[in-house]
């Protein structure tokens, strides 16, 4: 059954067309994934399918009664707003009859009132409400948010929240709505592994449909059954999931790449035959009226011909190349029965970590655990409670933090980029071109960036540093599937030590053969990656 439909949409904002003619039908229960390059349109594509913006053009109908439920990257509320009450508005109906059985209670206080119509009645609302699940408001409430881990900030108020928490309150509280067609934007940004996973446990438990844009390849790969790309303004579908979809869509690209070379020979050979035979008919005495028609007819047919479009076969990609120039000594870090709190807060106490030359570790654990602040200590930022920190000699260390340029700067793009490599303009904007800031873009102030704008920022920085030791945190957010894959290549044949902190389990499987696990204040070394870790605390 068809849940939403859209006809030849176009959608323009002044005179920039983001996309032209497109066609999409969404059918009940189905999971689908929407990828692409930012700036393609799916950020606008959901807000057209959740009736948020109207088409340019084009024809968009839902079916009666639908329920369209999206998850705003930026939610907005009341500032005084406990989280509980926010999270409680998605049960508006199930509050109303409350209300209703409320009065109906008073009603039914007075000596003078039709008691049996009024019990009747009650006993309807009572019966809506226990369907509806009105005696598990709260039991909801505390699942979804235990499952996201933000069950800590329910009785805190919407303005002491940061951007990160809001954003899962936002994911938290349209879940619990429950809508028959359910969008969700990047909703694995500022979750940790945990609530990653069980999101994706609640995702394929949801009766509705799903449309989902994500960068995060491991959930798209366990969630949908449908990948939908919008590239260069068209629609294109791959049944499956992400890994399946790379596989067609390298088919989809060679097939009409051949389809475009067989007709670009067809063209050129009749282009030949037309040239020919007007040089033949006007070389023949008197001209041969003929040949001209021959020829005229061949030019309508050429006309006539529907051009196939020349696939585009690669997307401009960042380009990275990590180098060192010297290397480390042997033993790079030493942590020996480290302690840190912080007030009546134990992170973790007694840790124990060994870091040789070019090992590649993984760290991973619930946000709150103490990954970030293990990483200071690694890097001096911070000092132990009890222990000590060792650190080896001739260290470059190149330190990437999930929170680049987060503060606002009046800075461009390439100021920023020159205060830390001492280079010319015109070789910074060489260096730059590489990492997708083109022209104007290098003008760009750094609060007008995005985040995936910043994170290729620091990359840019980072490569031409020149560093033997990598101290990673989160090092691919906010960055595209291209991007990342740039990255994890560029790493893969990285010379030195590489420690990372990230939450992107398809990063974590394909490049780290060294996992530590934080958990409940201790440190656990594996010997294999993350999925080896999940099958083992699993056993």
């Amino acid at each position: 059954m068809s849940l939403f439909n859209m006809k030849n949409v176009t959608q323009s904002y002044g005179a920039n067309t983001i996309f032209s003619d497109l066609s999409l039908d969404i059918t009940t229960s189905k999971k689908i994934g929407l990828i692409g390059q930012n700036g393609e349109g799916k950020t606008t594509l959901l807000k057209l399918i959740a009736g948020i913006e109207q088409p340019s053009n084009g024809m968009i109908s839902w079916q009666k009664n639908l329920t369209v439920g999206m998850l705003a990257q930026l939610p907005k509320q009341d500032d005084h707003l406990l989280v509980y009450k926010i999270l409680a508005k998605s049960f508006a109906d199930i509050f109303l009859l409350e209300n209703k059985m409320e009065q109906l209670s008073l009603k039914m206080a007075d000596p003078n009132a039709p008691l049996e119509k009024l019990l009747d009645q009650y006993g309807q609302l009572q019966q809506d409400f226990e369907e509806l699940g009105g005696y598990e408001v709260d039991a909801s409430i505390r699942r979804v948010t235990s499952g996201l881990h933000i069950d800590a900030l329910l009785e805190e108020e919407w303005k002491t929240l940061s951007g990160g928490e809001r954003t899962k309150v936002g994911l938290a509280k349209i879940l619990l709505e429950h809508p028959d067609l359910l969008l969700l934007d990047e909703p694995t940004n500022h979750l940790d592994i945990l609530a990653i996973e069980w999101l994706t446990q609640f995702v394929k438990n949801y009766d509705g449909a799903i449309i989902i844009v994500s960068h995060d390849r491991y959930f798209l790969d366990d969630v949908v059954q449908e990948i939908v790309e919008i590239e260069q303004g068209e629609l294109h579908y791959y049944f499956g999931n992400y890994s399946d979809y790379v596989k067609e869509r390298e088919k989809r690209l060679l097939n009409e790449f051949q389809e475009y070379q067989d007709q670009q020979k067809k063209i050129k050979k009749m282009k030949e035959s037309i040239k020919r035979l007007k040089e033949w008919a006007n070389r023949s005495n008197p001209p041969s009226d003929a040949m001209h028609r021959r020829a005229k007819n061949m030019e309508k047919a050429l006309a006539r011909i529907e051009l196939v479009k020349k696939p585009l076969l690669e997307q401009h990609k960042m380009e990275v190349q990590l180098t060192t120039k010297k290397r480390s000594s042997k033993n790079l870090f030493q942590l020996n029965g480290v302690s840190k709190h912080y007030g009546e807060k134990k992170l973790f106490e007694n840790l124990e970590l060994h870091v040789h030359y070019q090992d590649r570790i993984a760290i991973v654990g619930a946000n709150g655990t103490g990954k970030s602040t293990l990483l200071n200590l690694l890097l001096g930022k911070i000092q132990p409670d009890t222990g000590s920190v060792e650190v080896g000699s001739s260290l470059s260390i190149g330190y990437l933090s999930q929170h680049a340029f987060e503060m606002s700067s009046q800075f461009t793009v390439i100021e920023e980029f020159r205060d830390k490599i001492s280079v010319s303009e015109g070789e910074a904007r060489h260096i730059l071109a590489k990492f997708l800031f083109y022209g104007q873009d290098v003008f760009k102030k750094m609060n007008q960036l995005s985040g995936g704008e910043r994170m290729r920022l620091r990359w840019a920085q980072l490569v031409h540093l020149n560093h033997n030791v990598l101290i990673l945190d989160e090092p691919t957010n906010h960055l595209d599937i291209d991007s990342k894959e740039m990255i994890e290549e560029a790493l893969s044949q990285f010379k030195g030590t590489i420690i990372a902190v990230s939450h992107d389990r398809y990063f974590l499987d394909k490049f780290f053969d060294t996992t530590y696990l934080l958990q409940n204040e201790h440190l656990v070394r594996y010997l294999g990656n993350y999925s080896y870790v999940r099958s083992k605390l699993k056993e």
